[in-house]
C-alpha cells in the first residue's frame, strides 16, 4: 500500500485512515495520493480559522467533506458544508472554503481534462 501516485497497475488499495496520519499540523495542506491519466486524488486539510487560497483548476473536482465544518463559496453562492457532503466544483470555477469552523479533512478527486 505503498506511495502509489504515478504507476500502470491497474489495482490500487488505499488505506484512508493511514494516508490521514500522514497529514502534518500545518494549517492548510494537501497531499496528493494517486495521480493517474484520467484521474487524480488527494486528500485536503483545512486547520479551523486558516485561510483557503486556492484558485480556479483546469479539471472538474469532486470533495467528500470526511470531518469538520466551514461555509464554501462557488461563484457568488455561499453554503454551509460538513461531513458527508459530496461537492463537485465545475473546471474553471472560482471556489474556496472560509469561516473553518472545525479542522476540515476532505478527500479530493479531479478528473483530468486530457489536455
Amino acid at each position: 500500500m505503498g506511495d502509489s501516485k504515478v504507476s500502470n497497475d491497474p489495482w490500487k488499495v488505499f488505506d484512508l485512515q493511514a494516508l490521514q496520519a500522514q497529514l502534518t499540523d500545518a494549517p492548510v495542506q494537501y497531499r496528493e495520493f494517486l495521480n493517474v491519466p484520467s484521474l487524480s486524488c488527494g486528500l485536503y486539510r483545512l486547520k479551523a480559522g486558516a485561510r483557503d487560497m486556492q484558485s480556479p483548476h483546469d479539471d472538474d473536482e469532486i470533495y467528500f467533506v470526511l470531518s469538520g465544518r466551514a461555509k464554501m463559496r462557488l461563484g457568488d453562492v455561499e453554503r454551509t458544508v460538513g461531513p458527508g457532503m459530496l461537492l463537485y466544483v465545475g473546471a474553471t470555477e472560482s471556489h474556496s472554503f472560509f469561516e473553518i469552523e472545525e479542522d476540515m479533512t476532505l478527500l479530493v478527486f479531479f478528473a483530468s481534462s486530457g489536455s
